[in-house]
């Protein structure tokens, strides 16, 4: 194995950012109609069945740095990766052919896709086969078992909605180097943000 000098890794991880913010900028204009797809061309209260580690939530963030001591942001954003996979292949396939909101998700994915893409290339093999830390080992290992393999208690409903504002958010916390305001130092992580940009969220789009 060869190893590079930690200069060159600091370079390559300048570059990443460079790199992967664009597809990451692409996909956030997307999400920023799914309240449009995903609420309004739904039945009220329609929900899908989901992996309750698919449940991804910015809390869900806060307990893994909080069980595993000095956890690399690298990790999350790999598990982040293949949680919102997952998500959006569950979204599309229960919606029919001509659903009016399966054209917006198809783009999602793709645009999803090309994130991923970007992220894999943007690093070293070596750093992206690093072993996991043991708990986020086992939440990948769930995330990946058969389906017909999972208990019934590991199933958990949610609306579409739902999952793609944590989709977003976490989003936001885990690559807040694309997100970043130069006017205020923002607090993606927290919840707190969230709840004050709700009033906004709920206002009719036009």
């Amino acid at each position: 194995t060869v190893h590079l000098p930690f200069s060159i890794y600091l370079d390559l991880g300048l570059l990443w950012v460079q790199l992967m913010c664009t597809p990451l900028k692409t996909l956030n204009d997307s999400l920023s109609h799914r309240r449009r797809y995903m609420k309004h061309n739904f039945p009220i209260n329609y929900t899908i069945r989901v992996h309750q580690k698919e449940i991804f939530k910015l809390s869900n963030i806060s307990r893994m740095k909080l069980q595993v001591e000095e956890l690399d942001e690298l990790v999350l954003q790999r598990l982040w990766f293949e949680v919102n996979q997952g998500v959006l292949k569950k979204i599309i396939r229960v919606m029919p052919e001509r659903h009016p909101s399966r054209p917006y998700t198809a783009e999602l994915e793709r645009r999803f896709r090309d994130a991923e893409g970007v992220f894999v290339q943007s690093h070293p093999a070596e750093v992206l086969q690093q072993e996991l830390p043991e708990t986020i080992q086992d939440i990948w290992d769930r995330l990946t078992e058969e389906p017909e393999r999972v208990p019934e208690s590991s199933w958990r409903f949610a609306s579409p909605k739902s999952l793609l504002d944590n989709f977003c958010h976490t989003m936001y916390c885990l690559f807040s180097e694309c997100f970043a305001s130069t006017e205020v130092q923002q607090d993606y992580c927290g919840v707190s943000h969230w709840r004050k940009g709700r009033k906004k969220d709920l206002q009719p789009e036009s």
